[in-house]
């Protein structure tokens, strides 16, 4: 079974997941995962995808402020002339910390801690930027959301230039 320091987006922010107000700095590059984007359009698997960014720790988490920056690949929609060019998108991501107080909460909402249970669940649904901490706060896995957040921001009608005429 694959240790999580050993993934390649694995970051480690034990020191700062202790107490509320620490930050911790990240300016790194990563290889960009699986699944971003399609031959049209898309960022290749394991290209440089560049991060720079923050984890500032809050009462019930952390929170990751970024800029990313990936080489992405496309065809213009009008001319199907190949474009490539550096692609740059603002992320704000929340990475909570365990609900170690499930069971103390559970006398204030309701009898039973299935109830509290059900509350917590569904709360982490709403939320598409939130992702897990993994080995008791130890690290923040960023695979899913550098994905998650290149998918969301490629265009979709690429063009090579914004006057492009077509193939006419």
């Amino acid at each position: 079974m694959a240790r999580i320091e050993d993934s390649p987006w694995a970051i480690s922010v034990a020191q700062v997941a202790s107490r509320a107000g620490q930050s911790k700095e990240i300016d790194a590059t990563f290889p960009a995962p699986s699944g971003i984007g399609d031959e049209i359009v898309g960022v290749e698997e394991g290209a440089d995808v560049t991060v720079v960014g923050s984890f500032d720790s809050i009462v019930d988490g952390l929170i990751f402020n970024a800029r990313i920056s990936a080489p992405v690949h496309a065809e213009c929609t009008r001319c199907l002339k190949p474009i490539k060019r550096d692609w740059t998108v603002n992320v704000t991501s929340f990475f909570p910390y365990e609900d170690k107080s499930a069971a103390g909460k559970g006398g204030k909402t309701g009898k039973n801690g299935k109830e509290e249970e059900v509350d917590i669940i569904a709360g982490e649904d709403e939320s598409e930027d939130t992702y897990p901490l993994l080995e008791n706060g130890a690290f923040a896995d960023i695979e899913a959301m550098i994905r998650d957040t290149l998918v969301e921001s490629l265009p979709l009608q690429p063009l090579c230039r914004p006057d492009c005429r077509g193939l006419c």
